[in-house]
């Protein structure tokens, strides 16, 4: 049966292991189809978990930001896709209980793209425990390199949301500037992200 390996995966999976070890020995445009191939799968699936176009986006650049800093511990035991969705769910998780946000049930499976079905299980306990207070902190200091990257104008914005974790309201008071004003330029911070992501000129 182990010689078989391969033979559970799809083509596009396999595909999938090809662009992540091209990924790791430096290749950007690795990097930039994995992110284009499953940008819009992982929004979505944020989305119908958040409710909150905003936060939806935030939380898909931090979930691929975490994904493409611990690449080089991906294993070929399962595919891409299902490691990548669990990592973008278990990061909305934890946002969902910083938020308290308890209106939605959690409790759910979705589909990844080979048609497996992949379980999300909650604990009620909302403490975060030793390992996720590590992935949080691994998941900003990668988003420090990337917020190093952008225009000044942009840094400030965006580490107010990120590492002071203040709502867009907050951030409105704190630089006195109009809400919407706020809203687009961190819009426009998440785009520049995602752009060094994939012309990624220094390894991670």
């Amino acid at each position: 049966m182990e010689e078989l390996e391969d033979s559970r995966f799809s083509p596009k999976a396999l595909e999938d292991f090809k662009l992540i070890d091209m990924a790791i020995d430096g290749d950007d445009k690795a990097y930039a189809k994995l992110l284009q191939r499953y940008r819009r799968p992982v929004y979505h699936m944020v989305l119908k978990m958040v409710r909150n176009i905003d936060d939806a986006e935030d939380l898909t650049m931090e979930s691929f930001s975490k994904a493409f800093r611990s690449l080089h511990k991906f294993k070929k035991d399962f595919t891409f896709s299902t490691w990548l969705f669990r990592i973008a769910t278990n990061n909305t998780i934890d946002f969902i209980r910083k938020r308290k946000l308890n209106t939605l049930s959690i409790q759910s499976t979705f589909t990844d793209d080979d048609g497996q079905s992949v379980g999300i299980d909650v604990e009620d306990d909302g403490a975060l425990n030793p390992q996720d207070e590590a992935i949080k902190a691994q998941k900003e200091e990668l988003i420090q390199v990337f917020v190093n990257m952008l225009p000044s104008k942009y840094q400030k914005l965006v580490r107010l949301r990120y590492f002071h974790e203040l709502s867009y309201e907050e951030i409105a008071v704190e630089l006195e500037a109009p809400l919407g004003t706020v809203k687009a330029q961190l819009h426009r911070a998440r785009e520049l992200m995602y752009d060094l992501v994939k012309n990624k000129k220094e390894h991670m």
